[in-house]
């Protein structure tokens, strides 16, 4: 029996030549693989001396020789194909073990020129796995290091792989040079300024026990780069399993908590929030948020960009959640949280890399793709459109209360005071439906004066300013950009309202 060893990835793999040497495996390798195991003290003969032929072109032509492919394509089942390649002097090759020149790794790095991308190319690797996989019937075809302790135990109690693992490691195969081509495609598309095709990989994180709801099926994939404020990569230190609609709403969750370096709290139901504060400190923040809204923190979830203390999760314990997220938990916090069976505990890596990235979201028979909304302004004076001019406590707000509505349900209105939300309209028909719900929800809590109001669209009249007048709001910050602006901008001269405009808006759909 004998095996080609070809890999970048050399991880393990002088303990499995090793072990297929033991089990008498005659060992081929080029390269780098060839030295390291040697090096190791293996007998392995160098694929030069099986094709008689050189590497040339600085390594770019080494395996793509009948001798490889011939032995590697051959049908052990087929007299025609053993003549062939006994008449060629070509020996069968049982099993090839292959990991391709890191290309992803490589067009990765900031910067990195077309010259060093198009040497990171893998040409002779992918034609093996693909020769192997296309003869697995005869032929294991190896591109995971994982799976080097499964094929030496197979082969130990059986002398061979299965049928089975050979068909199952085909399919990894084809996958895995699929994947690796895509790559290539998108990185040199994007080059070449053709943004036609669209290539997407995503991994199977875990099959979910229904959807939206219990008759949809559903699965959960991740992408295969790694991202901070993601639920996909996120560590999960406790309670059930996560739900479709639990992942959704910690996504929302999280990219909320992506807009503040402050110490910031966030709870959430059905992806909107309905409480937020940032404080001095992560315990004012919970607080704030807690306080926010009592009522629908009910089977909520809670994000914190600060580590979790056990004052906190103290004061967590007797609501009912079911999702708390953290960049880390107290020793203490995480025993008392523990506790609850049911409630998720996740610990989220929140150190934000300002790395841009798309949003996909799927539409019958297409897929919408835009850059994410990770921008957002900080409002400033000189953003000011009335007569009357914001004071610092009403910019603190207005800044808080701005990146809030960017998360919420367009049509969007967020009512801010001291650091929290006092009231959230989502999702309304009109905006001015939204602006009643915000605007109650603050009377009801009492709060009716030195109120901020932002919008995440324009305000179009004038109604909307006179109606947060009404319940005490003095500052509005909103994108402005409608052809009505001045009838705004009047009512709030009107009323004494200080108003900013952005010149960006953020709908939400």
């Amino acid at each position: 029996m004998r095996a080609l060893i070809s890999v970048s990835d050399k991880t393990m793999v002088t303990e499995f030549a090793s072990s297929l040497k033991k089990m008498g495996w005659e060992l081929i390798a080029t390269g780098g693989t060839l030295k390291t195991l040697r090096d190791a003290g293996l007998d392995v003969m160098d694929i030069q001396d099986v094709t008689g032929f050189p590497e040339i072109c600085d390594g770019r032509v080494k395996t793509l020789h009948p001798k490889v492919h011939g032995g590697l394509l051959a049908r052990r089942d087929n007299d025609s194909h053993l003549a062939q390649i006994a008449e060629n002097d070509i020996r069968p090759i049982d099993l090839v073990c292959v990991n391709l020149y890191p290309f992803e790794k490589t067009v990765a790095k900031k910067d990195v020129s077309m010259e060093e991308a198009v040497e990171n190319i893998d040409i002779g690797g992918p034609s093996m796995l693909r020769s192997a996989a296309k003869n697995y019937r005869d032929v294991t075809v190896v591109c995971d290091p994982s799976d080097y302790n499964m094929i030496i135990k197979e082969i130990t109690a059986y002398g061979n792989t299965t049928p089975e693992t050979r068909l199952k490691l085909s399919v990894k195969a084809y996958t895995h040079t699929a994947l690796y081509d895509s790559h290539i495609a998108e990185f040199m598309r994007r080059a070449a300024g053709l943004p036609e095709k669209l290539f997407l990989s995503f991994d199977l994180l875990q099959s979910l026990r229904y959807g939206e709801n219990p008759h949809q099926n559903a699965a959960f994939y991740k992408n295969d780069a790694k991202s901070p404020f993601s639920v996909a990569y996120a560590k999960q230190l406790g309670g059930k399993e996560l739900s479709y609609n639990n992942i959704q709403d910690a996504n929302a969750a999280l990219a909320i908590c992506r807009e503040f370096t402050a110490p910031f709290c966030v709870a959430l139901k059905h992806m909107n929030p309905c409480g937020a504060g940032i404080g001095e400190n992560i315990l004012e923040a919970w607080i704030r948020a807690y306080e926010a809204d009592k009522v629908s923190i009910y089977g909520g979830i809670v994000a914190l960009n600060r580590p979790l203390t056990a004052e906190i999760a103290k004061q967590m314990k007797p609501i009912f959640l079911e999702i708390v997220m953290a960049p880390s938990y107290e020793p203490e916090a995480l025993e008392i949280l523990s506790s609850k069976k049911n409630l998720r505990l996740l610990e989220v890596d929140m150190t934000d890399d300002d790395k841009k990235c798309k949003s996909f979201v799927s539409v019958t028979g297409g897929l919408l793709v835009q850059d994410a909304d990770l921008e957002c302004l900080e409002i400033s004076p000189e953003m000011c459109v009335t007569k009357r001019k914001p004071t610092e406590t009403e910019l603190k707000d207005l800044n808080f209360g701005w990146k809030i509505v960017k998360h919420v349900k367009s049509n969007a209105i967020v009512v801010a005071k001291n650091g929290a939300t006092a009231g959230v309209g989502a999702g309304q028909m009109n905006r001015v439906g939204s602006a009643e719900i915000a605007l109650n929800e603050a009377k009801e809590k009492g709060l009716l004066n030195g109120l901020a109001l932002a919008s995440d669209g324009f305000l179009p009249f004038g109604d909307t300013v006179e109606l947060a007048a009404s319940y005490g709001v003095t500052a509005i910050v909103q994108p402005g950009g409608s052809i009505r602006d001045e009838e705004s901008i009047k009512a709030a001269d009107e009323k004494g309202i200080t108003m900013l405009f952005t010149g960006m808006r953020h709908f939400k759909h």
